[in-house]
């Protein structure tokens, strides 16, 4: 029995983010998994890449993991040598993490690719529905949390 009071799951927000993160994911994971490298290994490769060498704090930020998963993700690509680590030049209790030329390599070599599957989205979703979209999420990503966090 249907419950007439509860919202359909396809006007779900949380529901609808899901499937479209799938629908967005599933070709870069195929990507991913021919490199051998996870989703959460190529964006922290990505942000370094892009950013330069950062604390893990800022990278967590900005690759969206949390700190103690970014921990074993470092370790793993220190592991592949795609990343390095040193102690900070004026704060020896923090750590200054840098992309590798071999990262810089996998980023470059697969640029084409994630170039490829960009433009698949933006021809078969639209660029202004795009664009529109990413504004609308950032924006949505700006509101303080209801308990304030």
């Amino acid at each position: 029995m249907t419950n007439p009071h509860a919202p359909e799951t396809n006007r779900s927000l949380p529901i609808a983010l899901l499937r479209a993160r799938e629908k967005v994911m599933g070709p870069i994971r195929a990507m991913l998994a021919d490199v051998g490298v996870t989703e959460q290994q190529w964006r922290v490769l990505r942000v370094l890449d892009e950013r330069g060498p950062l604390d893990p704090t800022e990278i967590a930020d900005r690759s969206c993991l949390l700190l103690p998963s970014l921990t074993r993700i470092l370790q793993t690509l220190e592991g592949k040598a795609l990343v390095s680590r040193a102690a900070h030049p004026t704060d020896r209790r923090k750590q200054v993490v840098t992309i590798t030329e071999d990262g810089q390599t996998l980023i470059a070599d697969n640029l084409k690719e994630s170039q490829r599957l960009n433009a698949w989205l933006r021809d078969s979703f639209g660029s202004e529905k795009l664009d529109a979209l990413l504004d609308l999420l950032n924006e949505l990503d700006q509101l303080d949390r209801p308990d304030g966090r």
